[in-house]
């Protein structure tokens, strides 16, 4: 009897063991942070997880958060496995700089850039017709601590401009596009998929002018940043804007805890990019999709299961 009790718990403990082993190879679940409930972080992580769920079959529950830093604290505090961030503000997380500073995280890798963020500084109809001309200006240049703040500090910057030289408000899109009506603010600064809801519904009403970036302050702010890229914002995004205004953007991108497996990342990649045209259909920013965006303008190592299927397509070396 003894004997018989000895090997049961071997077995029992052996049983464990495999059963823990096993389940570090298979994702029992998928937990994704986005953003707020009506931006587009949440409404194309809704999109993209119902379809990556039905491809690899495992639930992919979708979180509505405080965005970018918000959702890498999240990872790093292993409550959540996927999230959407700007690349810049992952950037600023890896080398613990700018929002991060003392705060360095290195908890998630890469997965792949999925959209355009762009970088639209609005004025009103005040005569205001350049970045250069804000100096002095009632300015709001998003929330404190957010991405957005420090894309304008950053785009001020190549233009001469602090934030000392300017009345800085830090408001939130929505209010920064009240405050603009109400003549309270001159100019705001909102990144996000264009067209933004706040600015749609601003110029509507109000006249707007979108202030360019123009070759040479972009090519300075993208040799001092390289997450930047340079975005043509198309004629017709905003009432009134009749012809392309060019400024920089950033990526939304989706980044994924060190603690997923390399099999699960592996399908999540090779499902997201394969579905394309399923995730256009599902969201209109699905169309910016494709393995060379995926991978350019990304400065955090891939995950291994990412960077394993874009170099099976040779989309990485």
């Amino acid at each position: 009897m003894k004997n018989i009790i000895v090997v049961s718990v071997i077995m029992m403990a052996v049983s464990t063991a495999v059963f823990a082993k096993g389940s570090t190879q298979q994702q029992q679940q998928i937990r994704m942070a986005t953003g707020g409930n009506t931006g587009t972080y949440y409404a194309y992580g809704s999109a993209v997880g119902q379809i990556l769920q039905e491809k690899i079959k495992i639930p992919i529950t979708i979180q509505s958060t405080g965005a970018s830093k918000a959702n890498i604290q999240l990872i790093a505090a292993g409550e959540v496995e996927l999230a959407i961030v700007q690349n810049d503000v992952m950037d600023y997380a890896y080398r613990g700089t700018e929002l991060f500073t003392g705060e360095q995280i290195q908890a998630f890798s890469s997965l792949a850039a999925l959209y355009a963020e762009v970088c639209q500084v609005v004025a009103g109809s005040s005569g205001i017709t350049s970045i250069a001309e804000l100096k002095g200006k009632r300015v709001s240049v998003g929330d404190a601590g957010s991405g957005v703040e420090f894309n304008a500090k950053q785009i001020l910057a190549v233009y001469g401009i602090t934030f000392a030289e300017i009345d800085k408000q830090n408001l939130s899109f929505a209010a920064s596009a009240d405050a603009l009506r109400d003549g309270k603010i001159d100019a705001f600064f909102c990144t996000a998929g264009a067209p933004t809801t706040a600015v749609v519904d601003l110029a509507i009403g109000k006249d707007i002018v979108l202030l360019e970036i123009d070759d040479a302050h972009a090519a300075q702010l993208m040799k001092d940043y390289p997450f930047y890229t340079k975005y043509p914002i198309p004629a017709g995004s905003y009432r009134g804007v009749t012809k392309d205004v060019q400024t920089v953007a950033v990526k939304a991108t989706f980044i994924v805890s060190n603690k997923v497996s390399e099999e699960t990342v592996y399908l999540l990649t090779k499902n997201l990019i394969e579905s394309q045209k399923d995730i256009q259909n599902a969201h209109a920013k699905g169309a910016e999709l494709s393995a060379a965006y995926a991978v350019s303008g990304i400065s955090v190592p891939f995950h291994a299961g990412a960077a394993r299927y874009f170099k099976e397509i040779g989309a990485i070396q």
